[in-house]
């Protein structure tokens, strides 16, 4: 892999053209009614096409507004949909690039990871990869100034994403973005009540309940609400809906969620 981890999906989940992109951006964040919310350390937040997920993920992402001057460090989390592993894989790549420029990495804490042993470098898990890069306009349009600490989470226990979490969990200069579609190809009214069974599992902090039939990030999800389980976070769901309610069919559709930890 180059220096720069190209933007594989712009153009098909989002728009390639900078201006396009970033006005897109703006009009889903722009939707969101602006509330007094409680600073958030971490958000699960949905990966699919702009036009199906975006905005969705906006509801959450809304939320950083006053705390984006002091967020330096983004660590993202995703599912892997095209590369079977075990454990956590890192990319060798100095920068993610997209539409709105490059995102360069925490090379010293990716470095630092290493020496976990389920952790470690593996490019063609990043190569194809949606789940973290949908992310990276919303983070660019929000954070004036970031590196990014992206992470495909194979198949892996709570207790190893866990331990990964809380290695980064640092102050308040970061941030956990964990990447997940709730329940997938039901019925409409099957998944509104599939995804709001999940949203309680997740509300609960209960750390071994979610399976790939709940979310397709439950890998990093699990690890995630086992150290929120530790610090005694609170879980707001913001918003839940599904394709049905966005830009598909309500025959099969696809689950989303944005939820807020704090």
């Amino acid at each position: 892999m180059s220096n720069i981890r190209p933007a594989i999906v712009a153009g098909s989940f989002y728009p390639v053209q900078a201006s396009a992109l970033q006005q897109q951006v703006k009009t889903f964040l722009q939707a969101v009614p602006i509330e007094d919310w409680p600073a958030p350390k971490a958000l699960v937040v949905p990966h699919a096409g702009y036009i199906y997920s975006g905005a969705i993920a906006a509801t959450a992402y809304a939320r950083l507004g006053s705390v984006a001057e002091r967020l330096q460090r983004v660590v993202l989390l995703g599912p892997s949909h095209r590369v079977f592993f075990q454990g956590l894989a890192l990319s060798s790549a100095k920068a993610f690039a997209s539409p709105l420029g490059d995102v360069p990495l925490d090379e010293k804490a990716s470095a630092a990871l290493l020496s976990f042993p389920q952790v470690r470098i593996l490019d063609q898990a990043h190569a194809q990869e949606h789940s973290l890069e949908v992310h990276l306009p919303f983070l660019q349009y929000l954070l004036p100034h970031f590196q990014l600490i992206p992470i495909v989470v194979g198949q892996a226990n709570p207790t190893s994403v866990a331990q990964v979490l809380e290695f980064l969990w640092g102050g308040e200069e970061t941030l956990i973005v964990v990447s997940s579609d709730l329940s997938h190809y039901h019925d409409y009214v099957n998944a509104q009540q599939r995804d709001a069974a999940t949203s309680q599992v997740i509300e609960s902090l209960c750390d071994n309940v979610l399976q790939g039939d709940d979310a397709c990030g439950h890998y990093p999800l699990n690890g995630l609400l086992r150290v929120a389980k530790r610090k005694g976070m609170q879980v707001t769901t913001v918003d839940v809906r599904n394709s049905g309610d966005t830009a598909g069919s309500q025959q099969t559709v696809v689950g989303y969620g944005a939820y807020v930890f704090h």
